[in-house]
């Protein structure tokens, strides 16, 4: 018994490890933000004091009810940088 609460202890802690947000992206290039974007496809971000938010390489990260919409960013060395895209919800209006 144990040793079952050891491994759960073990993975809990590895995964909040992972789920930890970096550097807000002002801190970094534009290039460096748009590579962890594209490299992992989904990421979420630091884009300022307490606001984070989930972008993406392309829609088909989004669900299926949602969107691709252009997003930007401020990074070290650009205001306005072009990241990717974030997912928005689709509208039911017809």
């Amino acid at each position: 018994m144990r040793r079952l609460l050891t491994v759960a202890v073990l993975a809990l802690a590895s995964t909040a490890t992972t789920a930890q947000v970096g550097p807000p992206t002002s801190q970094r290039t534009c290039s460096a933000n748009r590579q962890l974007v594209m490299k992992d496809g989904a990421v979420v971000l630091d884009t300022g004091p307490s606001t984070y938010a989930r972008f993406v390489k392309n829609g088909s990260e989004c669900l299926v009810d949602q969107f691709p919409e252009p997003a930007w960013v401020p990074s070290s060395n650009n205001p306005q940088c072009f990241i990717g895209y974030r997912c928005r919800d689709g509208s039911d209006d017809f």
